[in-house]
């Protein structure tokens, strides 16, 4: 009970089957029913989200009509913003590999123009290797020149979804809903450098830790460990759900 409610005051933002999947992975012998039966004595809830209706959208380069089949097939990128509690302005990279769901990157910053993000990718493309595609909305930062050249010059394709339809970045938006409830909406910054030291540790547990519910309840890192690169392997996705 202690080492179940210790992961619960750690992680308020897991249901019981997180919990239960932390536990095992803890060394506990507790199967998920009784987990189950434990979380309910406690009275223990965590408040459910409004989903919004799944469209799939016109455009091709939607993630519902242009699917990754693998490792660093497709990855996708998007920002998002929050505040110092002194009211400095956030703004939030994240990079992520569509098909084992790992955060590539979880970039801050006061502001993040094209230089910026140039060098978050080419930091990532030295150490895994570029992708197949990058999908993005059409916001400036992503359609400017200076990225698109660099993009064809590491034969990166482009998937630019259609503008006024968040919903085909999908997997971007849901991460993004990850980061906003279990990061941004219980964690203060006081500064633009706290904010980049909890991102860079959040990253971590997300990965490492985290255990994915439409990969089998593997976390990110262990499932591309399992994958090899798209343009070598044949398809190895647990599930096709976007989460």
């Amino acid at each position: 009970m202690e080492a179940m409610l210790e992961l619960v005051g750690r992680h308020p933002r897991y249901g019981y089957r997180r919990i239960w999947v932390l536990l095992v992975r803890s060394g506990w012998r507790v199967n998920r029913k009784r987990v189950s039966r434990l979380w309910k004595a406690q009275g223990l809830r965590v408040p459910r989200k409004i989903r919004k209706k799944t469209r799939l959208g016109q455009s091709a380069n939607g993630c519902s009509r242009y699917r990754a089949v693998g490792k660093d097939h497709v990855w996708c990128w998007d920002f998002i913003h929050d505040r110092t509690t002194s009211g400095s302005t956030l703004k939030v990279l994240s990079v992520l590999d569509e098909y084992t769901r790992e955060c590539l990157a979880l970039e801050v910053g006061r502001s993040m123009g094209s230089r910026e993000v140039i060098g978050v990718l080419a930091g990532l493309v030295e150490v895994r290797g570029a992708p197949g595609h990058i999908r993005s909305d059409n916001g400036p930062e992503f359609i400017a020149g200076a990225i698109r050249d660099w993009l064809a010059g590491a034969g990166v394709e482009t998937l630019y979804i259609e503008p006024g339809s968040p919903w085909e970045n999908g997997y971007a938006e849901s991460f993004h809903s990850r980061v906003r409830d279990e990061f941004l909406g219980v964690e203060e910054f006081a500064s633009v450098t706290e904010a980049k030291v909890l991102a860079g540790q959040w990253r971590r547990e997300y990965n490492h830790e985290r255990p994915h519910s439409s990969l089998g309840y593997k976390t990110p890192a262990e499932y591309g460990e399992l994958c090899p690169r798209h343009d070598s392997a044949a398809r190895c996705r647990v599930e096709d759900t976007i989460e």
